[in-house]
């Protein structure tokens, strides 16, 4: 019988079915951080229990951890709390810690992949809702809660019930300037922050199989956004060769005598993760990828999205039941019903978060950026997404084109995507993130947010206001500049 990419891992980690309930899944990997895994382990002490298999937990400090001086103490009383707790935690409890200091410490949605604990066909699941972004590699990856890490840590195990299926196809060639984050706002767009409520998708398509992996994981880390249990993106040899000789990837040489390596029967079970041509799914989407523009929010909830070319809605052209949460959206916004997007000043730009922090976002920007300055009224934050990230920016002197642009990098966290941490964005000021949220006071109390890929906010950066990143760009075919972006600094 026919199968997707979902039902194939899913059918390999089923422990038992309980007729008319969930089903028990076993776990491959299961990442842990500051915040949602203190009260999780305090259930663990009280029954007197240990992590059942701690070699299959990693954990490391992000959400509230500072981004300027590292090397002092923690500031703010509740985060260095939790930081101080998730180091006692792991201790007791055997479990791999990279805190603060350590040179793969950074956002736990970054790390896993970049130190190739992120495999194919995994089960992973981590306390935070963007562990989607691991099905970026063709696993089952979800964000649970604390309650549900106790039951992880306990048994390796957890209770669930199968989602609906949901594929969505992009075909085509993308325009200039058109990358990943705005791929995702797009479809977001079409059909809203709750359209893919209840469902796994799977992201298919000629556009989606041409993307990076880096630029794979902020599409399946925004598939939260749309409502989905989970996103995912069968493997294939652009997968395979990112995880290739990475620190936790399956060696490649034999051991212990035996025929063949770890890596070649890794890479033949891979092989064999992609949804069959006659599988099918509960609903299906396809779009264009020639139809999208370089996108950015105006509201309060991921979906709000319009082209940067684009004017705000008006209760005129939208349905009856959207028109009192655009009207209060708006004015948490300050904006105006049917008035351009583009030309909006904008006080803070922020490139980070687990959405768009990865060298490859960082070498998009300092291209873009360099010989360039930055508007004097913005200030720029760049927060790369772990010490992995940091030391190779600096490595590619990544760190002096933004520092000749005005721009301030900063150390490894999740920053300002939650304000969690000392970095908010203070009430009433507009900031162009791109992070993932944009939910009233997400970047801090009273702080306006617009979504917007890695190049749209550089854009705002040196202009000081929305701006439609092609109008800085040299004509070029479609695609090619930011492939060449990307190319340059790497080869630099």
């Amino acid at each position: 019988m026919a199968k997707t990419l979902f039902e194939k891992i899913w059918n390999r980690h089923i422990v038992k079915t309980i007729d008319g309930g969930p089903a028990v899944m076993y776990i491959d990997k299961h990442f842990i951080h500051e915040v949602t895994s203190p009260q999780a382990f305090n259930g663990l002490n009280k029954r007197g229990i240990q992590v059942f298999r701690p070699q299959q937990t990693v954990a490391t400090a992000d959400h509230n951890v500072p981004t300027l001086n590292q090397h002092l103490p923690i500031k703010e009383e509740l985060s260095r709390k939790q930081v101080e707790a998730l180091i006692k935690n792991c201790a007791e409890h055997g479990v791999e810690l990279y805190g603060l200091g350590h040179p793969y410490q950074g956002i736990v949605h970054v790390i896993g992949p970049e130190l190739g604990i992120t495999q194919p066909g995994m089960t992973i699941v981590c306390g935070d809702s963007h562990t989607s972004t691991h099905g970026a590699f063709g696993s089952i990856a979800f964000g649970i809660g604390t309650s549900e890490v106790e039951m992880v840590l306990a048994t390796q195990c957890l209770l669930q019930t199968k989602p609906k299926l949901m594929r969505i196809n992009v075909e085509g060639d993308l325009k200039n300037g058109v990358v990943s984050k705005d791929i995702v706002l797009y479809i977001l767009s079409k059909i809203s922050a709750s359209g893919a409520t209840g469902y796994a998708v799977e992201f298919a398509g000629s556009a989606i199989r041409s993307l990076s992996m880096e630029a794979r994981m902020t599409i399946c880390n925004m598939s939260i956004e749309m409502g989905g249990r989970c996103g995912l993106i069968a493997p294939d040899e652009t997968t395979f060769s990112y995880i290739k000789g990475r620190k936790f990837a399956p060696p490649l040489s034999p051991e212990g005598g035996q025929e063949g390596s770890a890596w070649d029967k890794a890479l033949t079970n891979w092989k064999t993760l992609y949804s069959d041509a006659d599988a099918v799914f509960d609903k299906e989407y396809h779009f264009d990828a020639a139809d999208i523009e370089p996108m950015i929010t105006y509201g309060t909830n991921p979906g709000m999205g319009i082209p940067v070319t684009g004017t705000i809605p008006t209760t005129e052209t939208i349905n009856e039941t959207d028109k009192s949460g655009l009207n209060k959206s708006l004015a948490y916004m300050g904006l105006q019903q049917g008035a351009p997007i583009r030309g909006q000043k904008v006080d803070y730009v922020f490139i980070g978060s687990c959405t768009n922090s990865r060298i490859e976002d960082l070498r998009m920007v300092a291209s873009f950026v360099k010989g360039k300055q930055k508007a004097n009224d913005v200030e720029v934050w760049i927060v790369p997404g772990s010490k992995q990230v940091e030391a190779q920016a600096k490595a590619e002197g990544i760190d002096k084109i933004f520092e000749e642009a005005g721009f301030m990098l900063r150390q490894p966290g999740c920053s300002a995507c939650l304000g969690m941490n000392e970095d908010k964005i203070p009430a009433g000021k507009y900031c162009i993130s791109t992070s993932n949220r944009n939910f009233e006071g997400r970047q801090g109390a009273g702080a306006r947010t617009l979504l917007a890929s890695p190049l749209t906010a550089a854009a705002a950066a040196v202009t000081g206001v929305v701006t439609d990143v092609r109008e800085l760009m040299p004509p070029s075919p479609e695609g090619e500049f930011v492939s060449s972006l990307i190319e340059s600094n790497q080869t630099n």
